[in-house]
């Protein structure tokens, strides 16, 4: 390094569908995002992180389809551009990643509705050992009532505080599955005795709450970081409460620098104050897509060229989704105002009430949100050199404050590919982001908070789930004393 600044979270942005946040952009020439069937992708991309020395890769999912545009259940939209449909499961592309990398995370997102938390628990077990702790869980409570519709048996999506409610016992679950039923040295292993796993040392958690009657015990022994690193994304007042008790990294989407310090400090706040958290806790990471060029109008004009692909229905179709309000009931000269929505609330009022500090703002109409979502969705768009690009993440980094950036791509995976070529170095040189990893082997947790203390694969000791550990030495008596005090 040669400066004294800290190293930045660096993710890359994922989905198992085509465009992701840049809808209709697989028609480009240069785009592969149709082969994410293939796990050729999947593979090549490990590679090409692990080369540039990402801390991750973070994939997105969504458990149904975008249907609320011209709608109802109207998938028109989504069908013809291929606006993130189809789209595959996220958590079976992790292995075979994961044979291929050393040193690479991947933070992978499931949802509280998608399974009972003893299934989910199981995978992200199995997924924490197969990576030797390199998993993280991105944990969502869903959007779309098409999801609800087709993993709740056909019930409504609940309402959304009450879906962040729901999401919080589910959590609960899950952290006395991973933590609680089985104590560290559970897993004996000796040959002589033909012992493979002490029975003192594993209990049910019985869990009796409001939405899940658990027993357990959980089916799949410790894993390496004992509990996935916890990651987490909402930004409505129930979604920061939810961040400032159990997120270990938050993902925020702000237009600029200044509102996105303002959300940081309110979820610090809030951690500290409410839920006793130490300061550096919690990592913030922001949403960020790059054009880059040898100039700034090679850039911009790539930038132009990637807007002509860009489809405007599809566009249209992910907002109103996003939103949880049609758009296409707008005339398109006609201006957007916030109202609830069941939905992603942050982001209909992010997207329809004014930003803090702009004088001359566009006027928000059914076409401005169609133009601007086509490359890069909600986040930001930077375009310029490595060396100008270098300085607005710079700028970022110092108004906000922020830990590091989730970087979506225009095209896949050529966007990742001007990154790691052209970015990387430059941001490297500033000493933004490290040389190389800690060490080989690292685990999810230990990139993003240190390889130093006692036990950095583990949470941080003011973490509501800390004290919920078996350890090694401790009978289950003595455990089930301490659980009730």
């Amino acid at each position: 390094m040669t400066t004294g600044k800290k190293p930045l979270i660096i993710n890359a942005f994922e989905m198992g569908s085509p465009g992701h946040l840049s809808p209709g952009l697989w028609k480009h020439p240069d785009d592969r995002s149709p082969e994410k069937k293939d796990i050729e992708y999947w593979i090549n991309l490990a590679k090409l992180l692990e080369k540039g020395k990402f801390n991750a890769v973070f994939i997105a999912d969504t458990l149904g389809g975008y249907d609320v545009y011209n709608g109802p259940r109207n998938l028109d939209a989504v069908a013809t551009s291929g606006a993130q449909w189809p789209i595959h499961e996220p958590s079976l592309f992790v292995p075979a990643m994961a044979a291929v990398t050393k040193n690479l995370a991947f933070g992978v997102t499931f949802s509280t509705i998608s399974e009972a938390p003893y299934l989910l628990t199981r995978r992200l077990a199995t997924l924490d050992h197969l990576t030797k702790g390199r998993v993280g869980w991105n944990i969502v409570t869903s959007y779309l009532d098409s999801a609800a519709r087709n993993t709740l048996g056909g019930e409504e999506l609940p309402p959304h505080d009450e879906r962040y409610l729901r999401a919080e016992e589910y959590l609960q679950v899950a952290y006395k599955l991973f933590l609680s039923s089985w104590s560290d040295d559970a897993v004996v292993l000796d040959r002589k005795s033909g012992v493979f796993n002490d029975p003192k040392k594993i209990r049910e958690i019985n869990h009796i709450g409001k939405y899940f009657n658990v027993p357990g015990p959980n089916i799949v022994q410790p894993t390496p970081q004992r509990l996935p690193l916890i990651l987490q994304a909402g930004a409505s007042s129930s979604g920061k409460d939810y961040a400032a008790r159990n997120a270990e990294v938050v993902f925020l989407v702000s237009l600029e620098p200044e509102n996105l310090a303002i959300e940081i400090a309110s979820i610090k706040d809030l951690a500290r104050e409410k839920y006793g958290r130490e300061e550096g806790s919690i990592k913030f990471i922001q949403l960020l897509t790059t054009v880059i060029g040898d100039t700034l109008e090679e850039a911009e004009a790539k930038y132009k060229e990637y807007q002509s692909y860009g489809d405007k229905e599809g566009a249209q179709a992910l907002f109103s989704g996003w939103s949880g309000f049609d758009i296409g009931k707008f005339g398109y000269d006609e201006e957007l105002v916030y109202s609830e929505s069941n939905a992603i609330r942050s982001f209909a009022a992010r997207f329809t009430k004014p930003v803090v500090g702009e004088d001359n703002q566009p006027k928000k109409t059914r076409d401005y949100f169609a133009n601007s979502i086509t490359v890069g969705g909600t986040g930001p768009v930077i375009w310029g050199t490595a060396e100008q690009v270098a300085d607005q993440i710079e700028s970022w980094v110092d108004i906000s404050k922020v830990d590091g950036f989730n970087f979506a791509y225009a095209i896949a995976p050529g966007t990742i590919e001007d990154v790691v070529n052209k970015l990387i170095p430059v941001l490297r040189k500033r000493g933004l982001v490290w040389d190389d990893y800690p060490k080989e082997g690292v685990t999810f947790r230990e990139q993003v908070f240190g390889t130093e203390g006692e036990d950095p694969s583990f949470l941080k000791p003011s973490h509501p789930a800390h004290k919920l550990r078996w350890r090694a030495g401790v009978s289950k008596e003595e455990f089930e004393k301490s659980l009730a005090q």
